[in-house]
């Protein structure tokens, strides 16, 4: 059977009061006292109830965390930033996976405030205007980490995503290509049509290039849509001679493909990927990248949020981290 605080408080002589007193670290016990409700947890293996602690407190010291694709190390690398300074705030992680359903984003929603988490931390690219709503209504703040709010209402940490997509198509221009592709997630996310589209489309009108649409692909995240983005490409009457890719990943699979049809990488195809996780490094030759401090964007979110949760004054709610870029064997 469990050990409850009222077994701890018998077999210490104490009231059930002093070791609970004792179990919250409050200075108003005598150390003989606390040595002997101590010793005694101790002996019994007692553990606090949780639950019980959050109903007399209404905290529950538990943070949910939506993630659209646990298997991909974007989003790996962010969860770890915030689980670290979760811990070390003392709150615990609740992660669940989306599996970027926006159905399926929605239970999982109501499911951690049904569990009456403190606060939520949401990933994921697009923001459904039924999820907005939910958000708007729920009793505990959210925030989005590496996700970008059109409507600028959501605290979020992110990067210039418009700025350093402008900067990676920038480079291709100075290197003297022309062809260049744009591979992304869905242009229905503002974060693809409005920022990553945006700095694209900047980059290429100040290098006097037209636009072209057939080099502006959607796509999913992930290594076999990455080989389909490629053939796709590769099948048009001039195939790009440069791409900016939006996830590594996707990127591995693109050059990948290119490879295997006999394409020489970087002479006659650069391509820069946007998130410098470990794939980064795996891939042959090197991929060059936007290196985005994903670690820092998951610890300054959760940072953020418990602020938030304190009921603390945030000067500012929209913090956008440095980003940089590392330039590797996939460009000249």
């Amino acid at each position: 059977m469990n050990v409850t605080i009222y077994d701890v408080a018998r077999e210490a002589n104490v009231s059930m009061a002093t070791v609970s007193r004792v179990v919250n670290g409050n200075p108003n016990v005598k150390p003989i006292t606390r040595k002997k409700v101590l010793d005694v947890i101790k002996q019994l293996g007692y553990r606090p109830n949780a639950v019980a602690r959050g109903l007399a407190s209404k905290k529950t010291t538990t943070v949910g965390v939506m993630i659209p694709d646990i298997s991909n190390v974007f989003y790996a690398e962010l969860a770890r930033g915030i689980e670290d300074i979760a811990t070390m705030y003392k709150y615990n992680i609740i992660l669940s996976n989306s599996d970027e359903n926006e159905d399926k984003e929605l239970q999982v929603l109501n499911t951690l405030l049904g569990k009456q988490v403190d606060g939520i931390i949401y990933m994921g690219e697009r923001i459904s205007e039924q999820l907005q709503e939910e958000f708007d209504r729920s009793p505990a703040p959210v925030v989005l980490a590496g996700s970008v709010d059109a409507a600028n209402k959501i605290a979020s940490v992110n990067i210039d995503y418009k700025q350093a997509s402008y900067e990676a198509v920038s480079r291709f221009t100075k290197n003297g290509r022309k062809k260049i592709a744009f591979i992304s997630g869905s242009l229905d996310e503002p974060v693809n049509s409005e920022l990553k589209l945006g700095g694209y489309r900047e980059a290429l009108k100040e290098a006097k290039i037209k636009f072209n649409e057939d080099y502006v692909l959607e796509s999913a995240y992930n290594y076999e849509a990455g080989v389909k983005a490629w053939e796709q490409l590769s099948s048009l009457k001039a195939t790009p001679d440069a791409i900016y890719v939006a996830d590594d990943e996707l990127a591995m699979g693109v050059l990948n493909a290119a490879l295997d049809a006999g394409v020489k990488v970087p002479e006659d195809l650069e391509i820069v990927t946007s998130n410098n996780t470990k794939l980064t490094l795996m891939a042959r030759p090197q991929l060059s990248t936007v290196v985005q401090p994903l670690y820092d964007i998951g610890a300054v979110a959760m940072r953020l949020l418990t602020k938030l949760m304190a009921n603390e004054e945030v000067e500012e709610k929209t913090v956008i981290l440095p980003h940089s870029e590392k330039m590797r064997g996939t460009t000249r």
